[in-house]
């Protein structure tokens, strides 16, 4: 978990945050133990910015990772920072289980993305055709 959470912290630095001035960091450990990191980046207009962790996701699936064990979230929060909906809606839908929440004192929190979003919409749930 150490390098999960470091690498989490490394990409926070390489936040592009101009207007919030709020960088995150995010890492996620796919499968194969091989660790992808992101940072948000925002753009002025503010529907077209992208959270951490989809950064680290979508880039360790446009690498060919498909399962993953963890991903680690971290910002410079009072608490440990928290995924928002569209993020965590993502985890669901790769299946990543495990969050750790992390804040730049060191403090954590780890969950259970069932506890972090118990009703995930689910491809599953779809009707058949």
């Amino acid at each position: 978990m150490e390098e999960l959470i470091n690498a989490a912290l490394a990409a926070r630095e390489k936040a592009y945050a101009p207007y919030s001035r709020f960088a995150v960091g995010a890492a996620v450990q796919g499968a194969s133990g091989r660790i992808y990191s992101g940072s948000n980046v925002e753009n002025a207009s503010y529907g077209l910015t992208m959270c951490a962790e989809r950064v680290a996701i979508f880039k360790a699936v446009s690498e060919g990772e498909k399962g993953f064990a963890a991903l680690a979230v971290a910002a410079d929060t009072t608490a440990p920072a928290s995924p928002c909906g569209a993020c965590r809606q993502v985890m669901a839908e790769f299946g990543i289980n495990m969050v750790v929440m992390c804040n730049t004192k060191g403090e954590r929190l780890t969950v259970t993305l069932a506890e972090l979003l118990p009703y995930a919409f689910d491809k599953a749930d779809l009707p058949e055709e």
